[in-house]
């Protein structure tokens, strides 16, 4: 059954979250590297005076400026927090700052979220570095105004490439690096002296740059792990339907392997190309984890559900040992569960698979695009169309003077089909075709994904979003 909870813990004023006095070491690009010790939380009266020394304090003006005073076709998306913009942050902004791209998220105070998501965002990205989380730029605290400003992800989410009915295709080699970033990410957040649960993985939250490198983004429901003795977090269930670990949403026990079952979820979705959660499909197939899981195991059975799109990328190996792990991160008890750092090794592992590197290579020569188009239209759509047209054809061999027999036109053999093959029915192939840049279209890439769930106002060619708000479960 779905619920709309609130939240209930949260870092603000909480001391079981609060680490040691002694800080965080800040982390370098390398996955390896963890931090220690995350310093206490601050509140938003702290923030509003002091933040931490890599995050910098903007005046509301400033990001109006930056953002063309909050302009509509700024907008890069809308969601349960408020409205991600698009911006630029530079001299006109602030002197001696120099110039990037940004996104600028806005707390809706109506929304369903407020500041106890927003500061939880601001002390955890405030003080965690690593390539594979969002870089926090900025925030402003003033007023009633809680904004947060992020690096510009020109390509957006992962739910918009592997979820758009037609655009360019995400090749297995790409989804396979973007599986390891994410996977790097959690390892790191994971590596803690007191590990930090995600507690939200799934596909919009993770963002892509320029390199489909991934990122993951929207701190709001992490959370600090057990310490000492503890074997779990004890709280309220949180997060979204089809991602959440059964244990945890029997229980509300919250561990560092429900994060792994939801990496889980996502790696099954990146492999058969279907979301977690689909109604539209035969009842049985609802629920992907499911339907699929059991098949993952069966050679035979895999290599009929893997989404058809990519073909010939990938070796016989190399899907066997991804849908091997995918089968154990979504194993029932979470101690079946591998860790994330296993996870990564196993993928790294996979990459350097001699079969791997050379199928890379044949497609990197090749130089192939792959595109894919929603489906046709149904039969008896068709069919009712071409009863449309019959009346306008038999009218049409009168007017071109065709001479009657017995006052009737002669019937005339007639094409009902274009040269292209195409009914006169139908828009032209290339309207149905889209190649995404990352600058073609605005509200549909960029940081949208920190603003999730999808706008309302997505491109019809999106399917209905499946989550509708972060804290259905």
């Amino acid at each position: 059954q779905v619920m709309l909870l609130t939240v209930h813990n949260t870092l603000a004023g909480t001391s079981s979250e609060a680490g040691g006095p002694d800080g965080l070491k800040k982390c370098k690009s390398d996955s390896k590297a963890i931090s220690s010790v995350l310093a206490p939380p601050k509140d938003v009266e702290d923030l509003q005076t002091e933040g931490y020394g890599n995050v910098n304090i903007f005046t509301y003006n400033e990001l109006r400026a930056a953002t063309k005073n909050f302009r509509p076709d700024q907008i890069l998306g809308e969601g349960g927090f408020g409205v991600v913009y698009k911006g630029v942050i530079d001299e006109n902004v602030r002197i001696g700052f120099p110039s990037r791209q940004v996104a600028v998220k806005e707390l809706n105070p109506e929304g369903f979220q407020g500041d106890k998501e927003w500061l939880a965002e601001v002390n955890y990205l405030g003080q965690l570095s690593h390539a594979n989380l969002v870089e926090l730029i900025g925030y402003c605290c003033e007023g009633s105004h809680r904004l947060l400003v992020y690096e510009y992800m020109a390509c957006g989410s992962l739910e918009k490439h592997l979820f758009r009915r037609v655009c360019l295709n995400m090749p297995w080699s790409t989804r396979m690096k973007i599986a390891l970033g994410a996977a790097r990410g959690l390892e790191y957040l994971h590596g803690a002296e007191r590990s930090i649960i995600y507690r939200d993985f799934k596909t919009s939250n993770i963002l892509l740059d320029a390199d489909y490198n991934a990122k993951l983004s929207d701190f709001g429901l992490a959370r600090t792990g057990p310490s000492g003795d503890q074997t779990h977090v004890s709280t309220r269930v949180m997060g979204t339907y089809g991602y959440a670990a059964p244990e945890y949403v029997m229980t509300g026990h919250l561990t560092a392997r429900s994060d792994v079952y939801g990496f889980g979820v996502v790696l099954l979705e990146m492999i058969i190309g279907r979301r977690a959660v689909d109604k539209s499909r035969p009842s049985r197939e609802h629920n992907l984890v499911e339907w699929a899981r059991p098949l993952l195991v069966h050679n035979r059975k895999l290599f009929r559900i893997i989404d058809p799109r990519m073909e010939g990328q990938y070796s016989t190996k190399a899907a066997i040992e991804v849908a091997s792990l995918c089968y154990r991160c979504l194993s029932q008890n979470p101690k079946g569960r591998p860790t994330m750092s296993q996870v990564v090794e196993t993928f790294e592992e996979v990459q350097s698979m001699p079969e791997c590197q050379d199928i890379l290579l044949q497609n990197c020569m090749t130089g192939s695009v792959t595109l894919y188009e929603v489906p046709k239209e149904p039969v008896e759509h068709v069919e009712t169309e071409k009863a449309k047209q019959e009346p306008t054809a038999k009218t049409d061999a009168v007017a071109v003077g065709v001479p009657p027999t017995n006052g009737k036109p002669v019937p005339q053999s007639r094409r009902t089909r274009p040269a292209n093959g195409r009914s006169k029915s139908e828009p032209p192939l290339e309207c149905k075709l889209y190649i995404p840049s990352p600058d073609s279209d605005g509200h549909q890439l960029g940081l949208e994904a920190l603003a999730s769930p999808p706008s309302r106002n997505s491109s019809r060619d999106d399917p209905p979003p499946v989550d509708e708000d972060l804290y259905k479960i």
